[in-house]
């Protein structure tokens, strides 16, 4: 590291409290309110001198640092992490992102006639399209369990259950099955921990979409023991983009031969006559093929990854209510995720999507129905009209509005997803309800039909 240590700002700082305080210390727009952290999260203005930090020093002697001073930071940072979600440092690298990491884990298996991906309705839409393409490339083919929130937890896992069980009986090989921790659109929490045991006792390959998990809910990936974990840093944890967590632990390392794109990592198998290719880079001692493999993936901009020691420092300043670090960060973003949904739905007099037992809802997300019929709404009915209208309400959010909210149709309704996060209060939710509001009535006049949105007040 230079002379200069980049975290002795954020150790120096005080204690933050979760609210107002917070909030000063991310750089929003005036009159800005960022409802929508969970697409692609944002991190707190100390953070920005360390990220210049490390892109100064790349630029001031280039070789050098790339060749020579990178891998060092990666360790740092890897170890960071690797405590964080409670796992082998060996066992984590970084991708830039969720999707990355899902097409690296689905591109390095080698896929026979017969082999099936069991994955959930649910399922982020990028992740679904690579299954699509896996499928269309290769002799795999693929298994949706299909349903509609709200369902139980219990509904979830039997349905794993049976379709491996139906799987089998039909003499196909269920190879590996794909799941969330925490759903996209709707913003819910799924039986992650039971799907995963289901896939080891089941004796299939568990592969968890954690987009939404690190940071997000606490992780200890050597008790979960998937076989495969990706999650996004730069969503929950404040780490700026595009920065995630790849997970394989040891057993499955041998399956990840290549990054994506393939890089001088790989180590093909040679022919006979073949003489190895060079790597030109340093050797790097003591590392396993798949740490090496993922230092070097062409030339990017690493300086995120260099930065999660960093956004892990900066959440130890964080208190609520007596508490601090992780347990103030979590706690606060949960209950006040459940005080939005509440406040949302009671002003626009609907309800918050939940099922029985409460379980969706065990996040930093709310998801809340809006006061649309589509009767009154739409001209033909169709699908594409229910896009059409969500599509004109979160661009007019964006444009008119000064803020964006995930909406989506599913169940035959608008829902809207809210974020929960440790710089908004109740007060940024009850100015979205009464927004939402006028939105609202805005689609019933049919403002959506010529794709106007007129002034308001924000």
């Amino acid at each position: 590291m230079a002379s200069t240590d980049p975290l002795l700002a954020i150790r120096n700082q005080g204690p933050i409290e979760c609210g107002e305080d917070a909030a000063q210390h991310f750089g929003f727009d005036k009159g800005y309110r960022n409802l929508n952290h969970g697409s692609f999260g944002t991190y707190p203005q100390t953070l920005r001198p360390i990220v210049s930090h490390f892109q100064i020093r790349a630029e001031a002697r280039p070789d050098a640092f790339i060749r020579y001073e990178e891998p060092t930071l990666l360790d740092e940072a890897r170890e960071a992490i690797a405590s964080y979600v409670h796992a082998p440092v060996e066992t984590c690298v970084f991708v830039p992102n969720a999707t990355t990491g899902i097409n690296t884990i689905l591109r390095n298996l080698v896929y026979q006639p017969g082999d099936i991906i069991i994955y959930f309705d649910t399922v982020y839409g990028s992740c679904e399209k690579t299954i699509r393409y896996i499928t269309e490339t290769t002799p795999a083919e693929a298994a949706k369990i299909k349903y509609k929130y709200p369902v139980s937890d219990d509904f979830l896992c039997n349905a794993l259950e049976s379709t491996i069980a139906s799987l089998r009986r039909e003499g196909k090989n269920p190879r590996l099955a794909l799941f969330d921790t925490i759903v996209s659109l709707p913003g819910v929490r799924m039986p992650f921990e039971r799907l995963t045991s289901i896939c080891k006792a089941g004796k299939v390959l568990s592969l968890i979409d954690g987009a939404h998990g690190v940071g997000h809910i606490p992780l200890d990936l050597t008790a979960l023991d998937p076989d495969f974990f990706v999650s996004n840093c730069h969503k929950w944890l404040y780490v700026p983009r595009g920065c995630a967590v790849l997970y394989v632990p040891l057993r499955n390392q041998d399956v990840m031969r290549s990054t994506l794109p393939t890089s001088h990592g790989f180590v093909p198998k040679l022919r006979e006559g073949e003489e190895p290719i060079t790597n030109p880079l340093p050797p790097a001692k003591g590392k396993s093929d798949f740490v090496v493999g993922f230092e070097f993936v062409g030339t990017t901009d690493n300086s995120a990854y260099f930065c999660v020691p960093a956004a892990l420092e900066w959440r130890q300043h964080l208190t609520w209510g007596g508490t601090k670090g992780e347990e103030a960060v979590m706690g606060y973003m949960h209950h006040l995720a459940k005080r939005a949904g509440e406040i949302v739905a009671t002003a626009l007099g609907t309800e918050v999507l939940e099922n029985e037992a409460g379980t969706l809802g065990q996040c930093a997300f709310a998801n809340v129905r809006l006061p649309l019929v589509g009767a009154e709404v739409l001209t033909s009915g169709e699908t594409g009209e229910w896009v059409l209208v969500a599509q004109w309400i979160a661009r007019t959010l964006a444009e008119k509005y000064d803020t964006f909210i995930a909406i989506i149709f599913f169940g035959g309704a608008w829902w809207m997803r809210l974020s929960a996060q440790v710089y908004l209060t109740e007060r940024d939710f009850e100015w979205a309800g009464e927004m939402l509001k006028e939105v609202c009535e805005r689609v019933r006049r049919g403002e959506w039909k010529a794709g106007k949105a007129v002034n308001g007040s924000s």
